[in-house]
């Protein structure tokens, strides 16, 4: 798993790569909530977590998915899904998280 991210004028990018699964969702979850409680304090916030180089997600991936959303939903933070890969669309589709964490390209 790897996890890079960007900040410019009130949008933060999360670039996540691998495969957010039961071994890797500690450390996105923790890198995560690190990186947007850095940003929080400036205001009202988009953030885009990118999905495009997601080779494999399960259910844990949803899970921490929506522990995001809802740990941040109180604090102005707009959690959105960017480019998910052909994998997490499905998932992410079947689960129906669209309809809590929009789909952005």
């Amino acid at each position: 798993m790897d996890i890079t991210y960007f900040f410019n004028d009130g949008i933060l990018d999360i670039n996540v790569s691998g495969e957010l699964d039961e071994h890797s969702a500690y450390l996105m979850r923790t890198t995560i909530d690190n990186i947007i409680d850095s940003y929080v304090d400036k205001g009202p916030i988009n953030v885009n977590i990118d999905l495009s180089q997601i080779s494999f997600m399960d259910s844990t991936g949803i899970g921490v998915l929506l522990g995001r959303y809802k740990k941040f939903a109180n604090k102005n933070v707009i959690i959105n899904l960017k480019n998910p890969s052909k994998n997490a669309d499905k998932i992410l589709k079947m689960a129906g998280i669209y309809e809590i964490m929009p789909k952005v390209s």
